[in-house]
């Protein structure tokens, strides 16, 4: 898979479906901080738009970008939201955004042709403009530091633990993503470093208590694609998330780093 072909492919189809309309199509996540697998990673785009779409136009989009899915990224791996460039200069929280799109919803935009995801406000898009403006590329139309500024730490934090706060009883569930994503958000709130997920396993290896190091070790092996044979108890990963959120507590209480100096 050629991701310089599926991106420059994504972007025309974006241009094609909304023209003029279209300030800027931003890549950010694993692919921008390479470190992407295809078989682990999701493709994250963020989509500008002038002015708002009808939900007709955005329902038109999510036709065209499940068949662009199901022919360049084998039917997964896509995930986007398209917001106003009014939101990114006036920035209230939690941004709102104007049409969303991942596997999560593919099936639903699938089975139901009114289906329709956006016009409300999601807090993950606070991170996300974070590590837009730090880590990220753009694809096609304004550049990053003409569109994105730093966002007030307060908001980025908040974002960071809405995405972490279910950890202890959903790691079983998805023990890759809330082991690496617990590392990335403690790495960040001490030591102010915007990172990916396995960047931020790296970061807990050499800074975490020795027996919670096989389950990042472990995570960072799933996650580059390695067979592991190995288990990770059930009981172990909860204990990880319970320490992990502990020691993410005290960071935001005592303040830990100033967040956006890197």
């Amino acid at each position: 898979m050629d991701m310089t072909v599926v991106l420059e492919q994504a972007v025309e189809l974006f241009v094609h479906e909304l023209g003029d309309n279209l300030a800027g199509v931003y890549l950010h996540g694993s692919l921008a901080m390479g470190c992407f697998n295809p078989a682990k990673s999701d493709v994250d785009l963020l989509l500008v738009v002038h002015q708002t779409c009808s939900k007709e136009q955005w329902k038109r989009l999510a036709k065209r970008i499940i068949a662009f899915q199901d022919n360049l990224l084998r039917g997964r791996g896509l995930e986007l939201s398209a917001v106003l460039a009014s939101s990114i200069r006036n920035f209230v929280y939690p941004p709102p955004f104007e049409f969303h799109y991942s596997d999560f919803h593919r099936e639903k935009y699938i089975a139901d042709e009114n289906y329709f995801c956006g016009g409300f406000g999601d807090p993950d898009l606070a991170a996300h403009y974070t590590v837009i403006y730090h880590r990220g590329r753009t694809l096609y139309g304004t550049p990053v530091r003409e569109m994105f500024s730093p966002i007030d730490r307060t908001y980025v934090v908040q974002a960071l633990l809405h995405d972490v706060s279910e950890a202890v009883q959903e790691i079983n569930k998805s023990p890759l993503y809330y082991t690496l994503n617990l590392c990335r958000v403690l790495y960040y709130l001490q030591e102010g470093v915007v990172s990916s997920k396995q960047e931020g396993g790296k970061w807990g290896l050499h800074t975490l208590p020795p027996e919670y190091r096989p389950i990042v070790e472990h995570a960072l092996r799933e996650y580059a694609g390695a067979n592991d044979a190995s288990v990770i108890e059930s009981a172990g990963l909860v204990r990880f998330a319970e320490h992990m959120l502990g020691e993410i507590t005290l960071a935001v209480e005592g303040g830990a780093s100033t967040g956006l100096e890197r």
